[in-house]
């Protein structure tokens, strides 16, 4: 990635709530807390996926890859989060801003990828399951997943090289806790009408292509599903899928909420919103993540099932 630009901005100032230091020493705690519940609930369901034979399978393979995508998101910007609420007015330099964004870039784009992938999953076991083990064999499971994160490292490659080359020669305090892309980009003093249309095909291509391919998986699904006899039968087959769907409800109904709200127009609304909308995509950046595994625990017998049995391995062994 070419960093060098035109820029006289050595680095950037780092808002974040500093003009708030009670909320700080608060969120802080929060923040830290969530965190380490991300990197144990995702990491535990890495190891099951991994260590158990039964979960090798496409499903479990692209959820240890969700996983691990999370763990990677949060790791890219949370350590800079919780150093910033420590420190006043945080610093950063222009490079270490370029790589942190281009990793939260990365993962995110990933992700909306990788849930199209694993609805097609979904797809072919409910709609198909005579031909499952013939489409979603091993090559075809792994390209997939291989393809998400090629995906989306490729547009953040593209979208930061864009914003990387811009003159950066006025103000260089970012009111964000990290290096958001759309924060960044109000700072440069030159036309960004370049980033502008590239990051609004990026948004159809990565947030509109996958939930139509979804919504449209889903469809297939749920007819399938409502042609089953028995009620018990239904059950099942939706149970194979809930906690895929509960994780786009919430994945992508958080993105619409946080990009669809009305702006304010007067300055004292303008100050609150700019504190919500950190607070939020703090939140959403944290959340999501959290919620994850433990959505994919609670509604998955396999996975319990396997938890229980290597936490009692480890406990009491033979």
């Amino acid at each position: 990635m070419k960093l060098a630009n035109q820029s006289t901005v050595a680095g950037f100032v780092l808002l974040g709530l500093s003009d708030q230091p009670k909320l700080e020493k608060m969120f802080f705690v929060l923040i830290l807390l969530m965190y380490l519940v991300i990197l144990l609930g995702n990491g535990v369901l890495i190891l099951v996926t991994i260590l158990d034979s039964c979960l090798h399978t496409p499903m479990y393979f692209f959820l240890g890859n969700l996983s691990f995508l999370d763990i990677c998101y949060t790791t890219s910007s949370i350590p800079l989060v919780l150093d910033g609420f420590l420190t006043p007015r945080k610093t950063i330099s222009f490079s270490a801003c370029a790589i942190q964004m281009f990793l939260s870039f990365a993962m995110g784009a990933t992700e909306c990828v990788l849930l199209g992938m694993m609805a097609f999953d979904r797809y072919v076991a409910i709609c198909n399951p005579l031909r499952y083990p013939v489409v979603m064999r091993k090559a075809v499971y792994v390209s997939m997943a291989a393809s998400s994160w090629l995906a989306g490292g490729a547009n953040s490659l593209v979208q930061i090289s864009l914003a990387v080359q811009l003159p950066f020669c006025g103000d260089n305090v970012i009111n964000h806790f990290t290096c958001e892309i759309l924060a960044v980009l109000k700072l440069a003093c030159a036309d960004i009408s370049i980033n502008v249309v590239s990051m609004g095909v990026a948004n159809v291509i990565f947030l509109g292509v996958p939930v139509l391919f979804i919504l449209v998986s889903y469809i297939f699904i749920l007819t399938t599903i409502l042609r089953i006899p028995s009620v018990e039968g239904r059950k099942k087959a939706f149970s194979t899928c809930s906690a895929h769907l509960t994780v786009v409800v919430i994945f992508y109904g958080t993105i619409l909420f946080m990009y669809g709200k009305p702006k304010s127009k007067d300055s004292l609304g303008a100050d609150n919103q700019d504190v919500s909308d950190k607070l939020i995509s703090l939140f959403y950046g944290v959340l999501i993540p959290m919620l994850n595994p433990i959505i994919y625990s609670l509604r998955n017998k396999d996975v319990k099932v396997t938890v229980k049995n290597l936490v009692s391995q480890k406990c009491f062994p033979r």
